[in-house]
């Protein structure tokens, strides 16, 4: 980089580091202040905040590489966690059923579903631990990319990079919680999308594909030779061939199926880790429709960025010379399509990217040790300025172990599989229960997640190194986790006893979800119960439409960078379509939607 790029990126951090100190005051205030910003943060940051926190370095790395690996199948593929599909249920129905309980994590909502006694109390601690296990292996995943990536520009070893990178976020993140995150992450939001403008113009000016071309695959030195037409096709094909890394895709069609399966019982869960804390502190049911809507047309431009780097990387391999590692495509590309000054302005963006996934992660996972581990079991008594250097601490510790984690990682999209299928799978199956069916109960919660976990741990570390089928190993991440995971629900579940009744038509009149609740539902006065159904069969429809609305919406970028106007033409009409319908069956509903804005002062007759 020239000298003019490295004052660029100097002067981003300063001001990121800066906006951190300002916000220091509002998030000493308390744990409120510090995890959710008071509950007053406005729709439209928390959602420019949420797409922020998706548009990771890592992620936009390994889509990039599948992108350039194998077209618009790599799209496909990351219906796994790289499209963030769960955002299409979060809109429509889980977003306001997280935020109606008024809880700080979605560990302390088990308190809220299972009661204050001892299976409330064990399904709390089992979701902190399970929620702080995820959070340091996507930290460890998110700094092998960031290492990647700032390494090849700074000419250092990959993990000074990545430690340096994540001790910059760490610094404004401890200093100003919840509040620094989201308004730091709107700043860098803007960065992330001058970089996607300024690369899909770069790609659109210079790459015209040729009708055949060759990519390299990750894991090998084999070349993978694509016709155009097949690379771009929107419609996935049941095989492909594949070698090395890339082997595991090969029966796509099942692949894909278990994808969409998967997203399906984490959209339905309404789980999503640090997601969930802009839903939890959105101030109404409107307002978590919103920033909804909003997180998604924002992250809808990440799909011409990574679209535009694979072409790039393709037309670097035919006039100069072939990217030996798909995983770098983004420095290559930036080095040698960039001119100086922009070059700055987008590692600045990258960085940006990286930064902004981190504190995400780094605030969402401390709230879970301070609110559902320390003050709930360690210290009740425990003053507001010890809990808020609690939560400061352990963001620290969280960092370190996650680093140490990653110095024995290499491949990121070996890694961010096995977070999104088999972990995220295992641990999505109990938190999909909670809301459908009035007798799981606490124990049943604890004891799948548990089974859960440990299932998705042996499973990576034994079961696929014994079975060596790279072809099956999805499948494998997919089924021995879930599968160990509802067992575990169902057995915890029917061995012991039910959740209080009190406690359970509280969560019904207050979050009124749809499924299996029997008399719950039947104490409701006859016109509150026509409203309730209303709302559900709605949110029902809007959801069927809200899944291929998202998919549609960001295909259109793909097929806008790949100059394939055909397909966007039929896309473009699928997605008017769409939009007609989602208006009509949801977002003309939005302002309808029941406030309930505490547990305290809502009972049935206020719906």
């Amino acid at each position: 980089m020239h000298i003019i790029d490295y004052l660029i990126v100097a002067l981003y951090l300063i001001f990121v580091i800066v906006l951190g100190i300002i916000f220091e005051r509002k998030a000493a205030k308390g744990l409120d202040a510090y995890f959710l910003g008071d509950r007053s943060i406005p729709w439209w940051a928390l959602g420019a905040s949420g797409m922020a926190g998706n548009v990771d370095m890592a992620g936009t790395m390994v889509i990039s590489a599948l992108i350039y690996a194998l077209g618009t199948k790599g799209f496909f593929i990351e219906i796994r966690g790289g499209i963030v599909l769960i955002m299409a249920f979060l809109m429509t129905f889980t977003g306001k059923w997280n935020r109606r309980a008024i809880v700080m994590t979605e560990a302390e909502w088990m308190k809220f579903r299972f009661g204050q006694g001892t299976q409330g109390k064990v399904a709390r601690l089992l979701s902190a631990i399970a929620n702080l296990l995820f959070s340091v292996g996507a930290m460890s995943y998110f700094s092998v990319a960031g290492g990647k990536f700032l390494g090849q520009f700074l000419g250092m070893d990959d993990r000074l990079a990545s430690i340096l990178l994540i001790l910059l976020a760490l610094s404004y993140t401890v200093v100003s919680g919840f509040y620094g995150v989201v308004w730091t992450d709107v700043f860098q939001g803007f960065l992330i999308l001058v970089a996607v403008i300024y690369v899909s113009i770069v790609a659109l000016q210079t790459v015209n594909l040729p009708e055949s071309f060759s990519v390299s695959i990750a894991g090998t030195q084999t070349l993978k030779t694509w016709n155009l037409q097949e690379w771009s096709s929107i419609v996935p094909s049941w095989k492909v061939d594949l070698p090395g890394d890339y082997s595991i895709f090969n029966l796509f069609g099942g692949v894909v199926f278990f994808y969409m399966v998967k997203t399906i019982i984490e959209g339905c869960s309404g789980s999503g880790g640090y997601i969930v804390q802009r839903f939890l502190a959105a101030k109404t049911d409107r307002d978590a429709g919103l920033l909804s809507l909003f997180w998604i047309l924002l992250l809808a431009f990440r799909w011409p960025l990574v679209t535009a780097f694979a072409v790039l990387g393709i037309h670097y391999g035919v006039t100069q010379k072939m990217i030996t590692d798909p995983e770098l495509i983004l420095p290559v590309v930036i080095e040698h399509y960039v001119p100086v000054g922009f070059k700055g302005l987008l590692i600045a963006a990258f960085l940006a990217a990286a930064m902004s996934t981190f504190s995400s992660i780094i605030n969402a996972s401390a709230a879970y040790w301070t609110n559902d581990i320390y003050q709930a079991y360690l210290r009740p008594q425990a003053r507001e300025r010890e809990l808020v250097f609690q939560s400061r601490l352990s963001s620290a510790l969280i960092v370190i172990i996650g680093l140490l984690l990653s110095f024995n990682a290499t491949n990121i999209n070996q890694i961010w599989g096995w977070l999104t299928t088999g972990l995220g799978v295992g641990l999505a199956v109990p938190l999909l229960l909670r809301w459908y069916w009035w007798r799981f109960n606490g124990y049943g919660f604890a004891i799948g997640t548990a089974a859960g976990m440990i299932a998705a741990i042996l499973t990576q570390l034994v079961i696929l190194p014994i079975y060596n089928y790279p072809q099956y190993q999805e499948y494998l991440l997919f089924l021995v986790p879930s599968i160990c995971s509802l067992a575990g629900c169902i057995m915890g579940t029917l061995l012991t006893s039910p959740t209080e009744p009190d406690v359970l038509q509280n969560f019904y009149n207050i979050t009124r979800p749809f499924g299996i609740w029997g008399e719950f539902s039947k104490t409701l006065k006859p016109n509150t119960q026509a409203k309730i159904k209303a709302e559900n069969l709605r949110d029902i429809w809007g959801t069927c439409l809200a899944v291929p609305w998202q998919l549609t919406l960001f295909l259109m970028g793909i097929m806008l960078i790949m100059k394939q106007w055909d397909n966007l033409k039929v896309l473009s009409l699928t997605f008017l379509l769409l939009s007609i319908g989602l208006y009509f069956t949801w977002f003309r509903y939005l302002s309808k939607e029941v406030k309930v804005e505490s547990l305290q002062t809502v009972n049935s007759d206020e719906l």
